[in-house]
């Protein structure tokens, strides 16, 4: 007869194994063996001394993961009355309903401002928007606080998590057999990849737009390479979940909003409503029309008179009264950036003058940060005004007096008078 103790893994899949015991034998062994190197590791991870209250923590209760397994098989729910029929071990600490409810809501809390961050990002690759997640910082640093002093199981044995896990499972039940739902399960490995090859793609285009979004790159491929590693290990360890769905939901956000701009962009380029309006052979990069000289786009026209006066309050219409109308841009002070504020034909503009500044103030420092814009009046430019030159037809010179044919008479010199006595 052996003495030696059960492991954890051994008390954990006897409840398993109880909780599924309507199902056939055969399948039952099916379940238990394709989970079973998966506990096995995460036992190894806890060390020699593991307790089933740190299974419980990371998996939930074993009904629990039982009813998963039963929906990700598509096995029929578990009959009224077994779950209440198996051995109840519960965490020696019960944890805090608030506590679990905090680090609930706030993971959803996050996610969902993630998502609308990385909309908004994306829709105008302005990587300031990005700035608001400061604010989700505190949240979801007391989610994971609560999270990991308190344990997972809490949090999947509140009454609303256990709601909507059912509705999961009997939609799953549902649409069992439908090829669409298994393929687009076929591809889940494949989305932690996708996920980390989009964040690092949004960095990467943020900085060719915004040369400090350098700055944010480095916590981007950092999202990434967690998102690779805790995403396959989510089925057995749902703490990593904190993980997984944040960086998904900021994944999904920018996917729209850059659908969203694709969108704008093609619809500006290629439809016009007023046909009677200048249009230029370029756009800008919102999709408005533009000047061009040659292969430049030209953002100011400066006019000057002849003694190299700059005017000012000029209107541009071209060879047939046409207004050469286009995009007029202005500072935005609360992002720094430019931003449209109408159209018209009347120039000089003011110019616009961006960069990055510092807490302190401290513009285009190296550690700045924060975008700034200002509008400068006046032309930043000495124009030199060329003088016309004289006409080729104008005489050289005076004309000669007229004279007679008859030679002139040639007059001599005068003596001195003598001197007299």
């Amino acid at each position: 007869m052996s003495t030696e103790k059960p492991t954890a893994v051994r008390v954990y899949l006897a409840r398993v194994r109880t909780a599924l015991a309507d199902l056939p034998a055969g399948e039952i062994e099916e379940i238990l063996e394709d989970v079973r190197p998966h506990l096995a590791e995460m036992e190894t991870e806890l060390g020699a001394d593991a307790r089933v209250e740190q299974l419980i923590e990371r998996l939930g209760s074993p009904e629990s993961y039982a009813a998963e397994l039963r929906a990700s098989g598509g096995y029929p729910p578990a009959p009224a009355g077994a779950e209440g029929a198996t051995a109840v071990l519960a965490p020696a600490k019960a944890p805090s309903l608030f506590a679990a409810r905090f680090a609930l809501w706030g993971l959803v809390f996050c996610a969902a401002g993630l998502a609308l961050f990385a909309f908004a990002a994306a829709v105008s690759l302005d990587p300031d928007r990005l700035l608001g997640l400061l604010l989700l910082a505190p949240v979801f640093a007391l989610s994971l606080i609560f999270l990991f002093n308190r344990g997972v199981s809490a949090v999947l044995e509140l009454p609303e998590v256990v709601r909507t896990r059912e509705s999961v499972r009997s939609w799953r039940a549902n649409r069992e057999g439908d090829k669409a739902v298994g393929y687009l399960r076929s591809l889940k490995p494949a989305w932690w990849v996708v996920c980390a090859v989009a964040l690092v793609g949004f960095g990467l285009l943020l900085m060719v737009r915004h040369s400090y979004a350098v700055l944010l790159l480095p916590f981007l491929i950092a999202a990434a390479a967690a998102v690779v590693w805790a995403g396959p290990k989510v089925g057995g360890d749902r703490r990593l979940l904190w993980i997984a769905v944040p960086v998904s939901a900021f994944v999904i956000g920018g996917a729209f909003g850059g659908f969203g701009a694709a969108i704008d962009l093609i619809t500006h380029r290629t439809y016009y409503p007023d046909t009677t309006s200048y249009s230029s052979p370029s756009t800008d990069t919102y999709g408005n029309q533009q000047l061009r000289y040659g292969n430049e786009d030209v953002d100011n026209v400066y006019a000057f008179d002849a003694s190299g006066k700059p005017l000012t309050d000029v209107y541009l219409y071209d060879d047939q009264g046409r207004p050469l109308t286009v995009t007029r841009y202005g500072c935005e002070q609360d992002t720094g950036t430019r931003s449209k504020i109408g159209e018209d034909n009347r120039f000089p503009r003011p110019q616009l003058v961006q960069g990055v500044q510092d807490g302190n103030g401290n513009r285009d420092g190296y550690n700045g940060y924060l975008g700034y814009c200002r509008e400068e009046a006046g032309v930043p430019f000495a124009a030199a005004i060329p003088k016309p030159a004289p006409s080729s037809s104008a005489p050289s010179s005076a004309p000669a007096k007229p004279t007679s044919s008859a030679p002139a008479k040639p007059t001599l010199p005068t003596s001195p008078a003598p001197p007299s006595r």
